[in-house]
């Protein structure tokens, strides 16, 4: 069950889709889910519905409205093709922590608006480059987000990036998850390690597991990565943490 609907930003329109489960009744608690590099496409809808179905009502935005509207890959491609990538890197290279902040101020207020979410508290989850963008909303929101997790994360403790979310870690007051890829190439053990650091040191209530096996992109159906064990124990590690905060 979803509805596409469109939400007022600083920097324009967002294109969104709203799932709830099927028969709802009334409010559910709000999860704000971020696509991975390759945007709004059907295995992320598929992906939201089964996040839904839990008992929750799922706001997935395009991070890519600036540049473009719906999906972004075209059908029968991948967004690893070499003739794809490009212009997605280039989106991409748009989603400044201050643009991200202009966004998550949106969807917080679309929450607050639309009929399918519950008042309170949270959850937000984030695949790939968007780990960081769930980390960077709960540190800018502590006092409505509740959950943050992070699937495949890319770049989420870089040395010396003066944009990397370690940064502002000391702020957040959510449940924080991380489901790791094994020898991900985008988040390096030091990176891990340099990351679980900082949120020990913050104080922050979190869990970081390797998925042995998985590679980057491992819960993405249309990426040659895909794999079918680590995507369901994602799932269940994401119920259990929205189950035990929401």
């Amino acid at each position: 069950m979803s509805r596409a609907i469109d939400i007022s930003a600083a920097d324009g329109t967002i294109d969104a889709h709203i799932f709830t489960p099927a028969n709802a009744d009334g409010p559910l608690p709000a999860v704000v889910l971020f696509t991975d590099i390759g945007g709004l496409r059907p295995c992320y809808h598929e992906k939201a519905q089964r996040i839904a179905d839990n008992g929750y009502a799922v706001l997935m935005p395009n991070v890519y409205y600036r540049d473009a509207a719906g999906e972004i890959v075209p059908e029968g491609k991948s967004f690893r093709d070499p003739d794809v990538r490009p212009t997605l890197v280039d989106y991409a290279g748009h989603l400044t922590p201050e643009a991200q902040s202009r966004d998550f101020n949106a969807l917080l207020d679309c929450l607050d608006r639309e009929a399918e979410f519950a008042s309170g508290k949270v959850g937000v989850v984030g695949y790939c480059m968007t780990g960081a963008f769930a980390l960077r909303m709960a540190a800018e929101h502590p006092e409505r987000i509740a959950a943050a997790a992070g699937f495949h994360s890319a770049n989420l403790a870089k040395a010396d990036d003066a944009e990397s979310p370690v940064n502002v870690v000391d702020a957040i007051q959510a449940r924080v998850y991380f489901g790791h890829a094994d020898k991900d190439e985008l988040l390096p053990p030091a990176q891990i390690a340099r990351m679980d650091e900082a949120l020990a040191a913050a104080g922050v209530h979190f869990a970081t597991e390797l998925y042995k096996g998985a590679a980057h992109g491992f819960t993405a159906k249309d990426a040659p990565s895909y794999d079918a064990a680590a995507d369901e124990l994602h799932h269940k590690r994401l119920a259990m943490l929205l189950e035990e905060t929401l």
